[in-house]
């Protein structure tokens, strides 16, 4: 009979501290620069207030990079590598294709990190604290953004095609798929507030204008003068009518069936969410709230941490 062998309490405590080390590895902090690159905050503050200030529009594209990141893969800034022989990235999936923007100020951001304190600043953690920064910058709420991630090698363009949302999907999809990250319906709904901020291409609400019913006449006919049925496929409407400000117009918006894309008027459709899309409407200070937490939550989907991943030199390749 073979014989059992117990470990020494030794072994097990040496066993269980390397456990533990593994966990708080894996664990991201606020204060996770603060020796090792102090002013990384304020770098990519005024890198962000810089780049709003010569356009405002950008405070929504960076928003928007953040959660075209972290829908794919988790938040691991692989929506930043550029193609290569061997992968072909996200910037040309379904979602990104001529849409994606903000990729020059990261970059920017980025060397001014490097020169300051090299191979320390992860490019994830860049785009989660942009989006921060920005959503502040335009009037939003702020929330504390836990650092720490490190950047992916790769990325997958079908990984971007099946998990980024369309502006097509009807509630039941939408549901599904922000349910397979593990967001509520209600957190689907204050996520969906940010499109608050920005404007959007003909080709995104091109169908919807032309096709859905449940659409304020004079706001689709308003919209058709700016996106015929054919061509003019980057012609740019506001999200909403103060697109410059994170306020809660969008879900005014909604309850008005003037939702620019079918997915956002899907959340006022005589459906599940529409409660909390008129609680949201009555009461921006629930709705800014939500929307903070939701984000903080987004924020740490999937990150790569300890010594996954690396810390890229060039947000747009590997080292």
């Amino acid at each position: 009979m073979m014989k059992t062998t117990i470990p020494s309490p030794f072994i097990l405590s040496c066993l269980l501290f390397l456990i533990l080390c593994g966990l708080s590895s894996a664990q991201l902090s606020a204060n996770f620069y603060s020796k090792s690159c102090p002013n990384a905050l304020s770098i990519i503050k005024s890198g962000v207030i810089s780049a709003i200030q010569a356009e405002t529009r950008m405070g929504a594209s960076l928003l928007r990079l953040h959660f075209h990141d972290c829908f794919v893969n988790g938040c691991d800034g692989s929506i930043l590598l550029d193609d290569t022989p061997t992968f072909t990235g996200e910037q040309t999936s379904k979602a990104n294709n001529n849409s994606i923007r903000g990729l020059n100020v990261i970059d920017n951001i980025k060397a001014k990190l490097e020169s300051c304190c090299p191979g320390v600043v992860s490019c994830a953690d860049i785009v989660a604290v942009a989006a921060r920064d920005s959503t502040v910058v335009l009037g939003g709420p702020s929330w504390n953004v836990l650092l720490g991630r490190r950047d992916s090698t790769t990325a997958s363009k079908s990984a971007a095609d099946n998990n980024l949302p369309a502006p097509t999907l009807n509630l039941n999809q939408l549901i599904s798929s922000f349910s397979k990250h593990g967001f509520s319906a209600r957190e689907l709904v204050a996520l969906s507030g940010g499109h608050t901020i920005g404007k959007a291409r003909c080709t995104t609400f091109r169908a919807r204008i032309y096709n859905d019913t449940n659409i304020d006449p004079l706001f689709a006919s308003a919209l058709q003068a700016i996106c015929p049925q054919s061509g003019g496929d980057n012609n740019l409407t506001p999200m909403d009518p103060t697109p410059t400000t994170f306020d809660n117009c969008y879900f005014r918006d909604l309850l008005k069936q003037k939702g620019l894309f079918h997915s956002d008027q899907a959340l006022y459709n005589g459906g599940s969410t529409d409660s909390i899309v008129e609680t949201y409407t009555f009461n921006p200070f629930i709705f800014a709230k939500d929307f903070a937490d939701a984000m903080l939550k987004m924020s740490n989907l999937g990150p790569l941490t300890g010594t996954r991943g690396q810390i890229r030199k060039n947000c747009g390749k590997v080292n």
